[in-house]
């Protein structure tokens, strides 16, 4: 399949994961009458349930990245060509932030924010190593040996990743950028996203240095 469907795919894939992460967030928060854990649970079960949907939908297409460190990570290991790298990177960003704008006008929300929810501190970027590299080495174990499970071992980390977490797992630089741009649930003040930045590309090289740890070959010459 060429370039520009792939992009497209990405593109509304992650246009509808903010979509759906800054959407259930607003609803949950709504509903909830002040229980931040009850919105919470709504803004994790949420996001799982549409991350799998997501994966399988646009999976054949493009992949269903819908993450820069993802398809970095699978171009670096040779599953994905470097060439096509920089049309996915931008797919993912201008989709991420059209769905934060659609999430907005949903809910009758400003379309243009800037985040004050403050997520700063060393525990919160080193959240989002955790984050990462868990994520990282659900798809990349997974890609290798039981590709078709990945919608549901990726929705199932990220439902749990919501609540292990201190940062209530990003895990990825574009949504993180995009979740900048709304003052919501699903917020973090802008002046916050380096850290997370960071924390996430300590956990994707990480991630990639542990899968390059495992495929090695053992003894008897299997990977």
């Amino acid at each position: 399949m060429n370039l520009g469907r792939r992009a497209l795919a990405e593109a509304v894939a992650t246009a509808l994961l903010l979509a759906i992460v800054v959407g259930s967030g607003i609803m949950g928060e709504r509903l909830a009458a002040g229980n931040v854990a009850l919105a919470l649970l709504a803004n994790s079960l949420a996001t799982g349930c549409g991350l799998a949907a997501l994966i399988v939908t646009f999976g054949p297409i493009s992949g269903a990245h819908m993450n820069p460190v993802v398809t970095l990570a699978l171009a670096a290991r040779g599953d994905h060509a470097w060439r096509d790298v920089p049309a996915y990177l931008a797919a993912q960003v201008v989709g991420a932030v059209a769905g934060v704008w659609a999430a907005h006008a949903m809910f009758a929300m400003p379309i243009i924010e800037h985040a004050t929810k403050a997520r700063a501190g060393l525990p919160q970027a080193f959240s989002e190593c955790i984050a990462t590299f868990g994520l990282l080495i659900v798809v990349l174990r997974g890609a290798r040996h039981r590709p078709d499970t990945v919608p549901w071992t990726v929705a199932c980390y990220i439902t749990a990743a919501y609540w292990f977490t201190a940062s209530t797992s990003f895990a990825n630089p574009a949504v993180t950028l995009a979740r900048a741009m709304t003052d919501s649930f699903a917020g973090i003040a802008p002046a916050n996203v380096p850290g997370f930045w960071a924390g996430q590309v300590a956990g994707a090289l990480l991630a990639i240095g542990v899968d390059r740890a495992l495929a090695a070959p053992d003894r008897t010459g299997s990977a």
